[in-house]
C-alpha cells in the first residue's frame, strides 16, 4: 500500500490528522492510502504546504485480459496445463471504483489435495497488478456430482465410483477399502464419501464399521444407507444376518437390486469393495457402474504380483483404469509408532514409571528387612541409595538396548515387494506399503476403521496419501470425460506412419480453447480416437504436426519386460543389435492410463509406461539417447559377414 505525505492544518477536512501538544494544535505528516501503485510525492518546502488529493482507482479497459494473463502462470501438475486454458476460472467480475476482484477457481474435485496452494497463488497473482484492491476474493468450487452410473436410480447422484480390489481373498482388501474411504472424507469438509460392500458371499463392512445408529430406514421404497463419522455405509450383513446361499446369477440379480434399492442422494465418492476374484459378478459390477477409477489390493508374494496382473487386465478390458497398487503386510517394524499413537506412547511410559517406583518400595522393604546399617559407612539413609540403585537401573545400557530393539530396521517376511516392477512394467507410479501391525487388524475387528482411532502414526498417513492420490487421479480422468479430451493427461498418443516407418508422438491433453477442431482442422474426436487405439498411418493423413520421432526399432529395444531385462539386477539381457531395423508394430493400443502396449511384427509383445517413452524422446533430442544408428549398424553387418 503506497502513501502520499501531506501537511493538512484544516481539522475538518474528513482526512486531517491534527495531533495536540498541551493546548497548541500543529500540522503533522499523515500518510493518504492510495490503492497498490506508489504516489511519489514532491519535496515540499517548509515555507509552503499542499494538499495532495486521494489518488482515485482507474480501472483498465482490458482489466479481464489483465487478470486472465496473470492467472495463467498457475499450472495445474496434473493436467498439465495452466488454469485459464483448462478453463478453471469462473465468475471473474471487478469494481469499477474500489477495484476489487471476485472470481471462481472450479476444480475437477472437492478433495483436491493442492486447492490452498491455488487459491493463494492466485490472490497473490491479481494483486499484482498496480490498479486492484487488497480485497481479491478467491472462491474454491468443484462441479456439481454427475452421475457416472447410468441408469441405476439409487446412485443417479453418485460422482465417482472407485473400486478396490484384489484377485484372491485375505490380502487386506477391505481394510484398504474402508480406510480409503475415511481418509477422503478427512481431506475436507464437503467431500461426501459411501462404501458399498459388494461380496455378499462373505460381507465384511459391519464387522468392521459399527454405525452410529444400526436402525434400517427407508425414504420411500429404498433403504437410507447407515452412517458411522458422515461417512455412508451398505452391506448385505446390515440387512441379512443370514448367509447368503445362492448361485452366481442370483448373486448378479440381487447386487442389482441392492445397488438400485439404496439411496446414496449425493455422493462425490463411493468407495465399491469388490469381492475377491475376476469372474462374472466382478464384470458385471464394473459394467453396470461405470466405474470411475480401480485400486489394486496385493501382497508382496510373487503369486500376488501375478494377481495383480490378472486385476490389470481385468478392469483394463472393460476400460476401468488403475490408478494405485496397495502393497498389503509389505513389512513388519518393530517400532510401535505405527501402532499407538502419542497418547499411548504416554501411558506406556508412566506404566514404566510405576513399575520402577514399585521395584524402589521392594528395595527399601529388603534393605530394612536386612537391617543394614548405614550411619557407619555412609551419611545416606536406605531410601537414598534405594534411589540411586533404580537410578542405576533406569539408565542400566541393557535396559536401553532393550527398549531401543523395538525400533528395530523394517523386516520384509515376505519378501521385497513389486512396487518397482510395477512402476516400470505398467507405469503405475502410485504404489504405496502398509506394514503388518497388530492395531490394524484389531481395529479392523473392533467396529471402529484404522485411521479414526490411530490418525498421526505413519500408516494413517499412508491412507491419507492414497486418498489425496485417488482423488487427483480421478479429477483428471472426470476432466478428460467432461471436457472431451482424449488420451488422458499422461497418455500419449502414438502413430505409426507406413511410409517413412517411424512413430510420431502426441501428448493427448489439449487445452479447452480448442472446442470443436484443432489448428489444422482435425476434428477432436478423431484424435481422441487415435489416442486411444493406435492405427497405421500415412504422412499425408498426419498433417502438419508430425510430433516427436521414434523408430519402431528403437523402441523395441528398450522394453523392459521379464524377457528383456533380469528382474532382480535390471540388467539388459536383450542384445539389441539383434533387433533388426524393418521391425515394425502390428497392434499399439493403451494400458489403462499409464502404458502403451505393442505386438512386433517379431512375435513379441511389450508394455511401455508413458514416462519411458516420453524419456527415449528427451535422450533421442538432446543427442544422449542409447540409440543404434541404422547405418552404423548396417556397416557392423556387412563387416561381420
Amino acid at each position: 500500500m503506497a502513501s502520499v505525505s501531506a501537511f493538512l492544518v484544516a481539522p475538518s477536512h474528513p482526512r486531517a490528522a491534527v495531533q495536540t501538544i498541551g493546548r497548541r494544535p500543529f500540522a503533522s505528516p499523515i500518510n493518504i492510502e492510495c490503492r497498490k501503485k506508489k504516489v511519489s510525492s514532491s519535496s515540499m518546502s517548509s515555507s509552503s504546504s499542499s494538499v495532495s488529493e486521494t489518488a482515485s482507482v482507474i480501472v483498465p479497459s482490458d482489466w479481464k485480459d489483465q487478470i486472465l494473463q496473470k492467472l495463467s502462470k498457475v499450472i495445474d501438475p496434473d493436467l498439465n496445463n495452466d488454469i485459464v486454458s483448462l478453463g478453471f476460472i469462473k465468475n471473474l467480475n471487478c469494481d469499477p471504483e474500489s477495484g476489487d476482484v471476485s472470481f471462481d477457481v472450479e476444480l475437477t474435485t472437492p478433495a483436491c489435495p493442492i486447492k490452498e496452494q491455488f487459491q493463494t497463488e492466485c490472490k497473490e497473482l491479481v494483486q499484482s497488478l498496480q490498479w486492484t484492491s487488497d480485497n481479491v476474493q478467491v472462491t474454491m468450487t468443484a462441479p456439481p456430482p454427475a452421475s457416472s452410473t447410468g441408469d441405476i436410480q439409487g446412485m443417479a447422484r453418485v460422482n465417482s465410483v472407485i473400486a478396490v480390489s484384489s484377485c484372491k481373498g485375505g490380502v487386506g482388501k477391505s481394510t484398504t477399502a474402508v480406510n480409503l474411504a475415511y481418509a477422503l472424507s478427512q481431506l475436507d469438509d464437503n467431500v461426501k464419501v459411501g462404501i458399498f460392500d459388494a461380496d455378499i458371499y462373505g460381507p465384511s463392512l459391519p464387522t468392521m464399521v459399527t454405525p452410529d445408529d444400526d436402525a434400517v430406514r427407508f425414504v420411500g421404497r429404498q433403504i437410507q444407507p447407515l452412517q458411522r463419522d458422515n461417512v455412508k455405509l451398505m452391506s448385505f450383513g446390515y440387512v441379512n444376518d443370514g448367509s447368503a446361499v445362492m448361485r452366481g446369477p442370483m448373486v448378479s440379480q440381487l447386487l442389482d437390486q441392492f445397488l438400485s434399492l439404496t439411496y446414496w442422494d449425493q455422493i462425490d465418492y463411493l468407495i465399491l469393495d469388490m469381492p475377491p476374484g475376476t469372474g462374472d459378478i466382478q464384470l458385471t459390477l464394473s459394467q453396470r457402474l461405470n466405474i470411475d477409477a480401480a485400486v489394486i489390493v496385493t501382497t508382496p508374494q510373487e503369486l500376488s504380483f501375478a494377481d495383480v496382473v490378472r486385476g490389470i487386465d481385468m478392469f483394463d478390458s472393460v476400460n476401468v483404469p488403475c490408478v494405485a497398487v496397495v502393497e498389503n503386510m509389505a513389512y513388519f517394524d518393530n517400532d510401535h509408532d505405527h501402532d499407538n499413537n502419542s497418547n499411548n506412547n504416554k501411558e506406556q511410559q508412566q506404566e514404566r514409571e510405576q513399575k520402577l517406583s514399585d521395584l524402589q518400595n521392594a528395595f527399601v522393604s529388603k534393605l530394612n528387612e536386612e537391617q543394614v546399617d548405614t550411619s557407619t559407612t555412609t551419611e545416606k539413609s536406605i531410601d537414598d541409595i534405594a534411589n540411586e540403585l533404580i537410578t542405576l537401573v533406569r539408565d542400566s545400557p541393557l535396559l536401553q538396548s532393550s527398549s531401543s530393539s523395538s525400533s528395530s530396521s523394517r523386516v520384509n517376511i515376505f519378501g521385497p515387494g513389486h512396487k518397482q516392477r510395477l512402476s516400470n512394467q505398467y507405469g503405475i507410479e502410485h504404489t504405496y506399503s502398509v506394514p503388518l501391525a497388530s492395531n490394524i487388524a484389531s481395529q479392523g475387528d473392533s467396529g471402529t476403521p484404522y485411521i479414526l482411532q490411530y490418525p498421526e502414526t505413519d500408516t494413517s498417513k499412508c491412507y491419507v496419501d492414497l486418498a489425496k492420490s485417488v482423488a487427483r487421479e480421478v479429477g483428471k480422468i472426470k476432466y478428460e470425460q467432461s471436457h472431451g479430451v482424449g488420451g488422458g493427461a499422461g497418455r500419449l498418443s502414438v502413430v505409426y506412419d507406413e511410409d517413412e516407418h517411424l512413430l510420431r508422438i502426441l501428448d493427448g491433453i489439449r487445452s479447452t480453447q480448442q472446442e470443436d477442431e484443432n489448428e489444422d482442422g482435425t476434428n477432436k474426436e478423431e484424435e481422441k480416437d487415435a489416442s486411444t487405439t493406435t492405427t497405421t498411418t500415412t504422412t499425408k493423413e498426419i498433417g502438419e504436426n508430425k510430433g516427436s520421432i521414434l523408430t519402431p526399432a528403437e523402441l523395441r529395444r528398450e522394453c523392459k519386460c521379464a524377457a528383456c531385462v533380469e528382474e532382480l539386477t535390471g540388467k539388459q539381457i536383450l542384445i539389441k543389435t539383434s533387433i533388426p531395423e524393418d521391425v515394425r508394430p502390428l497392434q499399439m493400443e493403451p494400458c489403462g492410463n499409464y502404458a502403451l502396449s505393442v505386438d512386433w511384427s517379431d512375435g513379441h509383445r511389450s508394455l511401455y509406461p508413458y514416462r519411458q517413452i516420453r524419456s527415449l524422446i528427451e535422450e533421442k533430442e538432446s543427442g544422449n539417447g542409447d540409440v543404434v544408428d541404422s547405418k552404423k549398424k548396417k556397416e557392423e553387418e556387412e563387416v561381420a559377414v
